[in-house]
Order: C-alpha cells, then structure tokens, then sequence
C-alpha cells in the first residue's frame, strides 16, 4: 500500500466526519416504520431474486413470510426447495398455470389469477406474515386477468406493519405510484440473447 502523508490522512478523517454527521442528521430525520409496498420490475433479469433475497432477511429475524406464485407453478424452482426448509416459517402457493403463449386458454388464465388473488389476500390478512411475495403479479395486470383498481385498493388497505412485494414487468402506472418503493431493473445485457439457454441455480 502507498505512503498516505499525514496531512492527507487528516484531510480525510475531516471530510469522512462531515460526511457522517450529514448521514446521522438524515438517519435520525427519519422517524416513519411502516409495512411498504415494494414493486420490482423493468425488463432486467433479477426482480423474482431480489424479492425473494428480502424474504431470507425477514427469515433471518425470524418473520414469517408467504409466496404467491402468480404465472410460474408447473415449473421446479431451487428457491422453492430452499425456503421449504424453514418449515412453516414460509407459506408457499405456486398457482399460476404458465406464461399466456403456453396455455393458449384465456378463461383457464383469468381463473388461475383469480384464485391466486384469493390467496394472496388470504396470506396479507394473517397477522403472523410479515411479508408477502406476489410473484409476477404485475403480468396478471398487464393481461387484464384481474382488476388493477381493486388489487390497487386491497394492497394500499393491507394492515399498518405488513410488507409486500409485487414482481414483473411493466408495472401498471396506478400500482407505481400506491408503492412506496419502486425499483426498475434495467437490461443492459443478458446470456439468452447469446443463446444461453436457462439454467438450473440461475434462472429456476
């Protein structure tokens, strides 16, 4: 490692001072705990991964946390095998019936995001859930399978400490702006446009 001068050395101890007491002054404005709505979406790869990384924090502090599966359920997932270990710690309903050009059936898709939504509710009103993953919901929306402005109203009406997750793409303006954090998942580069196929560990 280079030599650091003492008179640089204090010139950063200063300048990392002020910037603390900057970051403290912000922390300790902030006063507000609260359950947050939490939509994940944009055309990147990794919304489904993040939510499901939030849920293992909440299990590390020992929280209960509830899935459901909006569009994937015939599919076999590693990270379903893995929260299946904390037992019933993690309540888990993979009820989709596939991507829209797999069924090919639209009354079987409207049905499956209609009995998906019942769970979902049924999850948000247990008061021993912490946190709810609506995994894909966001495509249920986008296909008109249920109704945005009733969903919107339920996920804004959940009870004062529960935490949500909403996944998927291109997520309705409406429910973007009832959440209370949002995060776009760009596409900057991904393996399948090179003819990567999805692989077992990465992408289920």
């Amino acid at each position: 490692m280079a030599e650091i001068e003492e008179k640089d050395a204090e010139r950063h101890r200063a300048k990392m001072a002020k910037r603390k007491a900057v970051q403290d002054a912000e922390v300790a404005g902030k006063t507000i705990e609260k359950g947050l709505l939490i939509v994940n979406t944009g055309p990147g790869k990794g919304k489904t991964t993040a939510a499901f990384g939030l849920a293992l924090r909440m299990l590390g502090y020992g929280k209960r946390v509830g899935v459901v599966q909006f569009i994937k359920g015939k599919w076999h997932t590693g990270e379903k095998d893995a929260f299946a270990a904390f037992g019933d710690r993690v309540v888990w309903h993979a009820m989709g019936e596939g991507f829209t050009w797999e069924t090919q059936d639209l009354k079987r898709d409207i049905a499956a995001a209609e009995a998906a939504w019942v769970k979902a509710l049924e999850l948000m009103a247990d008061p021993s859930i912490s946190l709810v993953v609506l995994d894909e919901l966001n495509i249920a929306l986008r296909y008109d399978y249920l109704d945005l402005e009733k969903v919107v109203a339920a996920l804004k009406a959940r009870r004062d400490d529960l935490h949500v997750i909403v996944t998927g793409r291109n997520a309705k303006p409406l429910l973007v702006e009832a959440a209370d954090l949002v995060t776009e998942m760009g596409l900057t580069k991904h393996h399948f446009s090179a003819g990567v196929k999805a692989q077992q560990g990465i992408e289920f």
